[in-house]
């Protein structure tokens, strides 16, 4: 199939600083390309893959699992830290999930993360029935483009696939038990209005990390999109002063990262 316009993977080749951004569940990279864009203008070597299923229509998720969407990210944090003198891992949604695994299996290989309205858990009495009914129902409503921001829009599926949501809630679980592995510094912006993820969700995961090093940070005029919405500049910048403040060897004074 082919991918949706927008929701083509992005790479940038930079310095030796890398920043590895993961996606949504039924959403693309073009959620967060504004960030990646801001980052490689900084500098940065950049890695924004579209997980397997995504970016292209919703029939075709139903073909994946949690473990094909964890592989990808997995492959592409190997190439950037085979590259790069440092990596930071970036994510949004159940890419913020995705960033807490990779966290907590590579340790050291990763140099801190960033989470963006992080999932934790599928919610409500339909996730207990997901099991037996995505074996009659094929797909729900969608999630995508929960953003207040007037004019802006998910590249996103309209329908959530029942077999991926049902590997979503496994995925999750997976992650929350492996959460306490989690040790990098960590940036985690959120947004108290959020109609896709609550903020409980934000709260376990700040709650059950080792990290000491934590920052937490309220996306006040934002929803769940936050990366395309009001405070979207507010976590660009914030990502940038995490990434200098804790890999200032290798980031220029001019606001580039240095390296060939």
């Amino acid at each position: 199939m082919p991918v949706l316009p927008g929701a083509e993977p992005y790479r940038h080749e930079g310095g030796e600083v890398g920043v590895l951004l993961c996606h949504g569940f039924t959403g693309s990279p073009q959620s967060m390309r504004p960030w990646a864009e801001y980052l490689a203008g900084r500098g940065l070597t950049v890695s924004l893959p579209l997980l397997p299923g995504h970016g292209t229509r919703w029939q075709d998720m139903q073909l994946t699992t949690w473990e094909d969407w964890y592989a990808e990210v997995d492959q592409a944090l190997r190439e950037l830290s085979a590259r790069c003198e440092r990596v930071f891992v970036m994510g949004l949604s159940m890419g913020g999930a995705l960033t807490l695994r990779l966290a907590a299996r590579h340790g050291e290989a990763v140099s801190g993360i960033v989470l963006v309205n992080p999932g934790n858990k599928v919610h409500g009495l339909a996730a207990k029935a997901l099991p037996v009914v995505r074996h009659l129902v094929p797909s729900t409503k969608g999630i995508a483009s929960d953003i207040a921001k007037p004019g802006a829009a998910e590249v996103g599926y309209d329908r959530v696939p029942l077999h991926a949501a049902h590997s979503l809630r496994r995925f999750f679980q997976v992650v929350d038990a492996e959460l306490p592995q989690v040790t990098q510094p960590m940036v985690l912006l959120h947004s108290p209005q959020d109609h896709v993820v609550p903020p409980a969700d934000s709260a376990r995961v700040l709650s059950r990390v080792s990290s000491t090093d934590v920052k937490e940070v309220l996306l006040e005029q934002s929803y769940h999109v936050a990366t395309l919405d009001h405070d979207a500049e507010r976590i660009f910048e914030e990502s940038w002063a995490f990434v200098t403040r804790l890999a200032p060897e290798l980031v220029g004074e001019k606001g580039s990262a240095s390296g060939g």
